[in-house]
């Protein structure tokens, strides 16, 4: 007798949302992908994504250099501030506040900054004092095109390492072709763990490291 065996459908891993479609969007499936409802995805960078910087006032004051790419896969659109808290001679401590004001790392001058910006800001003739303000300014043509989600590969570095929506339908894509479905991409929102789909390989850590970052979206695993 054949064996059949289904396949996940449409949002059946969804055990809570909230009504009307807010933790849902549009999500850029990208190219050369193969996956089914709930798999866990990572996103990369796409297109409209434009970073300019500000640096601190004063002549002499150390300038910030952007990085290429200057932004990661979490980075959001706004104004992120670089702020002084601890200078010294020919060095300082620095940390930096998100759009929404929140402390998203920090860093010392004269080393990469590696987070949802990614800048150096070297040392200047002229040291640093408390409170000495750079930014990076993030703005985003069209925040649906920004960005393109693949599955999730704790092993990457482009930002798909990073779990950042669960797709709402089955999805598959060409070579060069993409394509828009539903995603869950933000809670408060409660999906069923056990249908979930995780890449074959993946450790006990890297799934509680994914699952805690879905968390961070307000989507929680149970």
């Amino acid at each position: 007798m054949p064996v059949f065996t289904e396949g996940r459908h449409a949002a059946e891993f969804i055990m809570h949302e909230q009504e009307n479609n807010f933790c849902r969007e549009a999500i850029a499936i990208a190219a050369s992908q193969d996956i089914d409802p709930g798999e866990v995805l990572g996103r990369v960078a796409a297109t409209g994504v434009v970073v300019s910087k500000t640096d601190v006032p004063g002549a002499g004051k150390g300038v910030l250099t952007l990085a290429s790419p200057a932004f990661g896969s979490t980075v959001k659109p706004g104004e992120y501030k670089v702020v002084f808290v601890e200078p010294a001679a020919n060095a300082g401590t620095f940390v930096v506040e998100d759009p929404d004001g929140i402390t998203v790392g920090g860093g010392n001058v004269a080393v990469a900054y590696d987070g949802p910006v990614k800048f150096t800001i070297a040392d200047g003739s002229t040291d640093f004092v408390a409170g000495d303000v750079a930014k990076v300014l993030v703005t985003v043509a069209d925040m649906d095109d920004a960005f393109q989600y693949k599955v999730l590969d704790p092993a990457a570095t482009d930002g798909t390492q990073i779990a950042a929506a669960l797709p709402i339908y089955a999805a598959v894509t060409g070579a060069g072709e993409t394509k828009k479905i539903a995603g869950l991409v933000r809670g408060p929102a409660i999906v069923n763990g056990k249908t979930l789909t995780w890449p074959s390989a993946i450790t006990d850590a890297q799934k509680a490291a994914a699952i805690e970052q879905l968390a961070d979206l307000g989507i929680l695993v149970r």
